[in-house]
């Protein structure tokens, strides 16, 4: 067998194997988990990892159509924690597929290389009547409801639903919730300061 069809091979063994060991492990943390008994959950996890892990190198997302989109670093509004980065690629959006995730999300930190490392997969997916109200089309996948509906992040974006996978960083809150709370967005600097208006001299 070629070295690069071995590599993909071993790569796709082992990210399987990681998708069915820890899944069981998720129940162990807060958060929503996939029943470890679902087999065509842990199949459809370790798909996603396994399509997923030639990601870790930020160059390839690039090449692939994962795009930097959206604010920067994208904070929880309602409490602590961040998402990070977001890489999307709006040919994947509305994506029902384990193997096609809309977004890719990356580290507020960069490596020694100057690259951001690969934290989290997300599936994104239009609220079919814009009514926030309303939840009668919410997607599932790995056995998970989706979150949602909620307003766009970015302009343009509908509002929508999605799934977040931590399959490359731990989240205390569980691989599956959307805001990890041991991550924080780096502090915006300051606005420069406007100068004083002119005040004509007194007499």
């Amino acid at each position: 067998m070629p070295a690069l069809r071995l590599k993909t091979a071993l790569t796709c063994a082992a990210a399987a194997s990681l998708a069915l060991t820890v899944a069981p492990a998720a129940h162990a943390v807060d958060g929503p988990a996939p029943d470890p008994h679902d087999a065509k959950a842990m199949q459809d996890m370790a798909t996603a990892i396994a399509v997923t892990a030639k990601y870790v190198d930020e160059q390839e997302a690039l090449k692939d159509g994962y795009l930097p989109h959206g604010e920067e670093c994208m904070t929880n509004p309602f409490g602590v924690g961040s998402m990070g980065y977001h890489y999307v690629k709006q040919a994947n959006w509305g994506s029902m597929d384990p193997s096609r995730p809309t977004a890719l999300l990356y580290s507020t930190e960069k490596d020694r290389h100057g690259r951001r490392e690969l934290q989290t997969v997300e599936w994104m997916y239009t609220d079919r009547d814009q009514d926030l109200k309303t939840t009668d089309d919410r997607p599932s996948m790995f056995g998970l409801p989706f979150d949602g509906p909620m307003p766009g992040h970015w302009k343009g974006m509908p509002k929508h639903y999605d799934l977040h996978m931590w399959a490359y960083a731990k989240n205390p809150a569980g691989r599956f919730h959307n805001w990890n709370p041991a991550l924080t967005c780096p502090a915006k600097p300051p606005s420069p300061a406007k100068p004083a208006p002119a005040h004509p001299h007194g007499h």
